[in-house]
């Protein structure tokens, strides 16, 4: 993908940074000049990925240790943003995660932090974002999945979380739209990262390198969604090409 400088010296969050997509979605835009505000619980984490990036492209950064869960947190978040750089130029809504599995026997509180962070956190950085973006004429972001798209028998409740990302992004674009402002959805199926299954083992250790997808891939999806200045790239589906092969 060819340098662009519409990224350049951008101010740009990033929830879920401390790995797997977020941390190459970092280094992605980081190589084309953007100012990065890193956000995730692993604050140690986040400030050697950080000084990674620093170092090896000469960019701003900014660790903000956010649970997205938290209200109060979010806000802080998009406040330090502000306050560090100015402005906002856009969202990467990338935090998520998966618990449990069987609807039946599904604990409560799997229940209710999947709700939290994959439903409520997306909610509570776009609606912080918005006012932000609107002025700058940039983008909001939403890491979807491809268990928001088809039914599924693996964790109904993870994947009715992801179609409501993909629900509230595309409804969210028709209402900011005439602002000026991009919205885009990007659809990956497994990611090789520590992102797991039901059993508790992380994509990472099950996937061989080339059986799946690469952070990297979807990284690359990313940028090319956030440096498109006429339009907007409203819907990006990566998946790994045997996907279609288990239906």
């Amino acid at each position: 993908m060819a340098a662009t400088d519409r990224l350049d010296g951008r101010p740009i969050i990033i929830t879920g940074a401390s790995s797997g997509i977020g941390e190459a979605t970092a280094h992605a835009l980081a190589s084309e000049g953007a100012s990065l505000v890193l956000a995730a619980r692993r604050k140690e984490r986040l400030e050697e990925i950080a000084a990674d990036i620093e170092s090896e492209y000469g960019t701003e950064s900014l660790v903000v240790s956010t649970d997205v869960a938290d209200e109060e947190a979010v806000k802080t978040l998009v406040s330090e943003t502000i306050e560090t750089f100015g402005e906002l130029y856009a969202t990467v809504n990338n935090a998520g995660l998966a618990r449990g599995g069987e609807v039946e026997s599904m604990s409560t509180d799997d229940f209710e932090t999947m709700q939290a962070v994959n439903v409520d956190g997306v909610f509570y950085a776009t609606r912080a974002a918005i006012p932000y973006v609107r002025e700058t004429g940039g983008h909001i972001l939403f890491v979807g999945s491809f268990a928001g798209q088809y039914p599924r028998p693996a964790n109904p409740v993870y994947a009715a979380t992801k179609w409501w990302v993909r629900g509230f992004a595309h409804s969210v674009a028709a209402q900011v739209g005439d602002d000026g402002i991009g919205v885009t959805v990007i659809n990956p199926s497994e990611v090789r990262s520590e992102f797991g299954g039901n059993d508790g083992e992380s994509f990472e250790e099950r996937f061989e390198r080339g059986d799946v997808t690469e952070p990297e891939e979807i990284a690359s999806a990313i940028v090319f969604a956030l440096t498109q200045e006429h339009s907007s790239v409203t819907e990006l589906d990566l998946f790994r090409r045997d996907k279609f092969t288990e239906f």
